[in-house]
This record gives C-alpha cells, sequence and structure tokens, in this order.
C-alpha cells in the first residue's frame, strides 16, 4: 500500500471553507460599503462599453452646465431687457432662452437612455459573472450554502447594483457638476456674498455624516435579513411535501412571519432616517435663502456696496441650483448604500474561491481498461469527523461493484469520490493509474453515467432531458437507448412521447417514468463507468424487474458502482463491499460472501427474514 500523498497545495485545508462561516448573510463584517475599491471595481465592468460610456460621460458635463447657464440667463433677461423695458430684444431673449432650454430637455432623455443602457449592460455581465462562477464550485459549496442565498446574489443584490449605475452614480455626477458651476458663477457674481453660502456648508457636511452612519448600517440590515427571507421562502417552496405531511403549516408560517417582520423593521429604520432627514435637508435649505436675502438685500441696499438687483436675482438662482444637488445628492444616498452594500456582496462572492480546483498541471484522463483503486483513502466532509477511514478495493475493468451498509457508512461518498465531486482527504483514487488530483475533472466527467437518489429532471421536454449529456443525440438514437433498456412502451405511452414537456422536478409523469429517463440520460453517451445511487430504492418492483435485466446487459463492459439497500438488486455484482462506520469491513461476492457467514450474511439473513415477514402479512 503507498503512503497517503500529501494534499496538493491548491486545496484548502479538509472540510475548511474559504467562505467566512457557515452563515455569511448572518456574520457580514459591519463596514460602510462606500469604498473607492468598490467603485472603481464595479465603474471596471463598464470597459467592455466604453463609447457609449464615454459619450454618457460628456453627456452629463453638458448637462451639469445647462441649468446654472439657464437661471444666469433668466436673471440676464430679467435685469437687461425687462428692466430696460425692451420688448423687442426681449422678445430674442425668451426665444433664444426657449431654443436652449428644447436642447436641454433633449440631451436629458439621452442621458437617460445612455445610463439605463449601460446599467443593462453591466446587470447583464454580472448576472453572467455569477453564473459562470457557480459552476467552479464544487458540492461542498451547494451543500453548505441556502439555495435563496444564491437567489439573493442574482437577483435583490444585482437589482441593487443596477439602481447604482443607472441612477445614482451619473445623477451624483450631474448634480455634482451643476453645483461647482453654480458656485463659480456665483463666485463671479459676488465673491464676498458667496463666502457666506460657504460658511454653511460645514453644517451640511456635520448632519450629512451623522445620517451616513445611521443609514449604512440600516441598509446593511436590510439587505442581509431579505437573503435570510429569500432563503427562508425557497426552502420552503422545496420541502412543501414535508410541511403539509406534518401538518407544519401554521408553525412555518410563524418562523416565517418572525423573519419578514423584521424585515420590516429593518425597512421602517430606513424610512424613518430617510424621512428625517430629506426634510432637515429642506429647512436647512429654506434657511440658507432667507439669509441669503437678508445679505444680499444689504449689498443691494447698500450704496458703497453697489451689488445689482439683477446680480441678486441671478444669485438666488443659482443658490437654488447649488443648494438642490444637495437634496438630491441626500435622496441619492439611500440607493447608493443599497447598491455599494450589494456590490459587496457580489464581488465578496465572485472572490470566493473554491475549496478546491483542478491543478494547473492537470492532464485529461486517459483510459484504456476503466479499472478505478482506492489506496488508503480517507475523508471528511468537515476536517473533523472521519467518514472513509483506510478505505482500499480495486474495481476491475468492466466489472460491477455494490456498495453495502447501513445509513452513513461512506456508501455515497465513495460515489463521490468516483465522482470527482470531492477529492479525498487522505490516500488516492485512481483511474487506469492516474491519481484523481492528476487528471481534470471535466474530462473524467464525460466518462460518467450518473444516476442519483432524487431523479432530478429538468423543466423542458423528455427528449431534452434524455439528451442532457449527448446533445447531438438523433432521436432514432435516443429511442434505440430506450428499446435497449425494455421500457420504451412507457414513454411512448406518454401524451406527447418524447416532446412530452416536464415540470419542475419531473412533475407530470411518474416516478417510475422519471427513474427511467435518468437511467436512459445517463447511458446515451456510453460511458465508460456507471453509477447507480440507491437508483431502484423508489421504483416499483413491476417496473424494478422490467430494469434489472436491461441493467445487466447495459452494465456489461462498463466499471460500474451499484448502492441499494435492496440486496436483491446486488446479487449479480462482481464485487459486493460491505462498509461499516467507514471502514471496509467485507469484500466478495454474494455466494462467497454468504459461505464466509459473516457481517454480510447476517445482513441478507435479516433482509429475506423481513421479506418473508411482509409476505406472510399479505
Amino acid at each position: 500500500m503507498s503512503a497517503a500523498a500529501p494534499p496538493p497545495q491548491h486545496l484548502a485545508a479538509p472540510g475548511q471553507s474559504r467562505l467566512s462561516g457557515s452563515k455569511p448573510d448572518e456574520q457580514e463584517p459591519k463596514k460602510s460599503p462606500l469604498k473607492m475599491s468598490l467603485l472603481l471595481r464595479l465603474f471596471g465592468y463598464t470597459k467592455p462599453y466604453a463609447k457609449s460610456r464615454n459619450v454618457l460621460f460628456f453627456i452629463c458635463v453638458v448637462r451639469a452646465a445647462q441649468l446654472p447657464l439657464l437661471a444666469w440667463a433668466l436673471g440676464a433677461i430679467i435685469g437687461g431687457p425687462i428692466t430696460n423695458h425692451e420688448p423687442n430684444w426681449l422678445a430674442w431673449c425668451v426665444l433664444g432662452f426657449g431654443l436652449f432650454a428644447l436642447f436641454t430637455e433633449w440631451l436629458f432623455y439621452h442621458r437617460i437612455m445612455f445610463s439605463l443602457n449601460l446599467g443593462e449592460n453591466v446587470v447583464h455581465d454580472l448576472r453572467k459573472a455569477v453564473f459562470t462562477h457557480l459552476h467552479r464550485m464544487p458540492m461542498s459549496f451547494f451543500h453548505r450554502t441556502k439555495l435563496g442565498t444564491i437567489i439573493s446574489r442574482m437577483n435583490s443584490d444585482i437589482n441593487a447594483v443596477r439602481n447604482g449605475v443607472q441612477s445614482v452614480f451619473f445623477v451624483t455626477m450631474v448634480q455634482l457638476g451643476q453645483g461647482l458651476i453654480a458656485a463659480a458663477i456665483m463666485c463671479w457674481i459676488d465673491w464676498v456674498l458667496f463666502l457666506f453660502v460657504l460658511a454653511m456648508a460645514p453644517g451640511l457636511y456635520v448632519m450629512t455624516n451623522i445620517f451616513r452612519h445611521r443609514l449604512s448600517k440600516a441598509t446593511r440590515d436590510v439587505q442581509e435579513s431579505f437573503s435570510r427571507v429569500t432563503a427562508s421562502l425557497a426552502e420552503a417552496v422545496n420541502g412543501m411535501r414535508v410541511t403539509q405531511g406534518f401538518a407544519r403549516e401554521e408553525v412555518n408560517a410563524g418562523l416565517f412571519r418572525s423573519l419578514i417582520a423584521d424585515h420590516s423593521r429593518y425597512n421602517l429604520a430606513v424610512s424613518r432616517a430617510s424621512a428625517l432627514y430629506l426634510p432637515i435637508l429642506d429647512l436647512n435649505t429654506q434657511f440658507f435663502t432667507g439669509v441669503l436675502l437678508v445679505v444680499g438685500g444689504y449689498r443691494v441696499l447698500t450704496p458703497e456696496i453697489g451689488m445689482p438687483l439683477d446680480g441678486l436675482i441671478q444669485f438666488l438662482f443659482l443658490a437654488a441650483l447649488f443648494f438642490q444637488p444637495v437634496q438630491i445628492i441626500g435622496q441619492m444616498y439611500n440607493l447608493a448604500l443599497m447598491s455599494m452594500a450589494g456590490a459587496e456582496r457580489v464581488f465578496r462572492f465572485l472572490d470566493t474561491e473554491p475549496d478546491w480546483e483542478d491543478a494547473p498541471d492537470t492532464k485529461p484522463v486517459q483510459l484504456n481498461e476503466g479499472k478505478v483503486e482506492f489506496r488508503n483513502v480517507n475523508f471528511s466532509y468537515d476536517g473533523k469527523a472521519q467518514v472513509l477511514r483506510e478505505v482500499s478495493f480495486t474495481a476491475r475493468p468492466g466489472t460491477t461493484t455494490a456498495l453495502v451498509g447501513e445509513t452513513g457508512s461512506g456508501k455515497s461518498t465513495i460515489l463521490s469520490l468516483v465522482s470527482k465531486f470531492y477529492l479525498p482527504s487522505g490516500g488516492d483514487v485512481l483511474f487506469d493509474g492516474q491519481r484523481s488530483e492528476a487528471i481534470t475533472t471535466q474530462s473524467l466527467h464525460r466518462h460518467l453515467g450518473v444516476v442519483q437518489q432524487q431523479n432530478f429532471l429538468f423543466t423542458g421536454s423528455v427528449l431534452d432531458n434524455i439528451r442532457f449529456g449527448k446533445p447531438e443525440a438523433t432521436v432514432d438514437e435516443v429511442w434505440a437507448c430506450l428499446e435497449s433498456l425494455g421500457c420504451k412502451d412507457l414513454i411512448e405511452g406518454l401524451p406527447e412521447g418524447l416532446d412530452t414537456i416536464v415540470g419542475e422536478k419531473g412533475t407530470g409523469i411518474s416516478l417510475g417514468q422519471r427513474q427511467l429517463i435518468c437511467f436512459a440520460r445517463s447511458l446515451l453517451p456510453d460511458p465508460k463507468f456507471i453509477l447507480l445511487d440507491e437508483a431502484t430504492s423508489s421504483i416499483d418492483a413491476i417496473t424494478e424487474l422490467r430494469l434489472q435485466n436491461a441493467l445487466t446487459m447495459l452494465l456489461d463492459g462498463r466499471t460500474s458502482f451499484v448502492v441499494a439497500h435492496r440486496l436483491s438488486t446486488i446479487r449479480r455484482a462482481d464485487q459486493i463491499i460491505l462498509l461499516s462506520h467507514g471502514r471496509v469491513q467485507e469484500v466478495g461476492n454474494h455466494r462467497d460472501l454468504l459461505a464466509r457467514d459473516g457481517a454480510y450474511a447476517k445482513l441478507y439473513r435479516q433482509f429475506t427474514d423481513a421479506t418473508e415477514s411482509v409476505k406472510n402479512e399479505l
């Protein structure tokens, strides 16, 4: 026996996740989501659309100057043609003002359209990146991560990012530019009066900073609570049969009500903070305008200063445009927090490295015979409890190996290691002498035919489900596969035959038909290895008998592993491995193991006694 090989350097320690805990949503670090690194990274997703993005930047710059110029022009018209009673000149000024206003609105339309398109493109690329990253993750990730958490990343978090790109970023850019240009013109009109405006800025900053911290925490709480609500809802829908079967509707509804009550409380906290923040901003604006009227009126009425009246009018118009961005940016602030919190969660997910992945030097598997060897294999899911201990056996090419043992003995774990859904914590799994760590996962999976316990089918036609592993297969090839199983009539009996639409999780067809589709899907690509995990445990006796002969013929020439509680399904296996507490207890064929009169023989007697008892009761 070879010594257990050290784990490759690209692997995480056994059972040690690179995620921050088993419940990432409940253990988010409490830090401000407004970070320059997040903004820059999010901005990086606009690079493929640089042309339209740059046009949008130009539009925003022009748009930022338009409203201050309109305010300046309005004051100039009042102080010029209107004050001087020049109707002809007034008509031309009004016409020019109207044309410039129309141009302003035309540019506003294009600013909105460009920002909406850019935001949709960024969301499209983010969703594609999340979905692609999901397929990089090993099975361990999906075992510890709630479905609702994944859905939350794809939907609510990315939608929050959409709001940031489409609304917050470019609206804020326009408003900031508008405020700066208005400030420059005000300083040119009367720099002394403008100093009063600057003196009011610290008060606005202090108030905004106070509310920023409150809104930041409240917004993050909303995001986290929504993720918990989504996870609970997904779990409730998936487990509805169990819930109704045990009359747990009221209990589960109470638990869900507590979650949505928390979510509502967090939303109300955001609403209360926003409801207080915006009126205070508005009140400050009115107060500042009153101060400017007093100071500006004094400067107009004082001959020594001599500030012109039209200058004060222009200044007041521009002051309104200077304070308006403060209000609008205040309204955008809540959206900005939600957007950055969503971006932070999405990027944290994208930065989550798989617990393990193929090393750079892995090569496609080269299979000639199809032999599988386990050499002193140890395995643990969490790095603590050992599921397999020093497991060693050889599955000869073209033979069937049956895995038998009590629940939790490690049968399905062995199938997961053969499938390379996991890597061993110690020891080696070899395919024709090649270590599983040294071969690419996809190349191995192309040689596998797997039938799992859950009989999972995708929404679509029966034909699409059977051709899942071999999309290029013809209809004739599919029918030939079904005919070889000896159950072609079960599919022909469906309303639309192969074109029958299968509902979510296989609804709309019988359990036996679902099982048959899974068998055909596994066998159509003509795999080198067949893995049957409780493959016939949910099939009625008649259907199972119809499948047994077909399975015997189809497994011939393939290295196969069968897990079953029904000992009748493994009597014909070339090799039976009896597992107990993660160790190999006995190895042999059915006849030899009975002759030994050991643990397998005892298990077989228990099975036959139970079967005989059921027959007598019937």
